[in-house]
């Protein structure tokens, strides 16, 4: 499986950023880690070994990103406001520079944004913040309230990149071109948060699929079995 490493240099963030690249064509798949992890989490972690077929066979290419998460929602030397306006920088590294970098190189209008835990909360954000962007949405074991790292601070910025909030305030229509996955167990910390999402998809009229599987914690092995279901049903 062809591998390569990127250092992709963001003027919104001012700094370079790096990521794992893997094969040489497909559809892409742009991964976001778990909380505070690294652009080589998911190949540690044996998340891209578990989809090594769909690679190599040339259907998918994915696109594994750092996180900046050290320097937003977790970073505790930060005031809330300075945390949301770091992601909102990381939103728009990904909207206006990363995105449209790897719609160009897989010659594609949308891409594919998939994460597990708090990168499904990542990838969900961005997908609905960015319906023009996305056609594939992948999270697995994702939460969807970020208010637990503001110590009560609430303003716009917080309220547009905090699911729960907006969603419900969203036009449906908008989001039913893309095929939409929320994966969970019944074991899951994140079950309950994935129930509620599930819900306001379904008051807005949002098409979805809602898999929660049996008895399996929150953990690499139950992610393992659910990303090459998912990306094999995709397209």
């Amino acid at each position: 499986m062809q591998e390569n490493h990127i250092s992709y240099y963001s003027h919104h963030l001012g700094h370079s950023i790096d990521m794992l690249v893997f094969g040489n064509w497909g559809y892409p798949i742009l991964i976001f880690p778990t909380t505070l992890g690294s652009y080589y989490q998911a190949k540690d972690m044996g998340l891209i070994e578990s989809v090594r077929g769909l690679v190599e066979s040339g259907k998918y290419k994915i696109y594994c990103i750092d996180s900046i998460d050290k320097e937003s929602w977790y970073g505790r030397h930060l005031t809330p406001a300075q945390k949301v306006l770091n992601h909102i920088q990381y939103d728009k590294f990904l909207a206006n520079e990363l995105v449209p970098y790897i719609q160009r190189e897989c010659s594609v209008d949308k891409i594919g944004v998939a994460g597990c835990s708090f990168g499904g909360y990542h990838a969900f954000n961005f997908a609905f913040r960015h319906p023009d962007l996305v056609a594939y949405l992948i999270s697995m074991s994702g939460a969807f309230d970020i208010r637990s790292f503001l110590g009560g601070y609430y303003d716009d910025n917080v309220y547009f990149n905090n699911p729960v909030d907006f969603v419900p305030n969203e036009e449906g229509w908008r989001y039913n071109h893309m095929k939409i996955v929320l994966g969970s167990s019944e074991w899951d910390i994140c079950l309950n948060a994935n129930l509620t999402m599930t819900r306001i998809l379904n008051n807005k009229g949002i098409n979805h699929w809602s898999d929660i599987r049996g008895w399996e914690l929150h953990d690499w092995p139950l992610w393992h079995r659910m990303f090459p279901d998912y990306l094999s049903k995709m397209i």
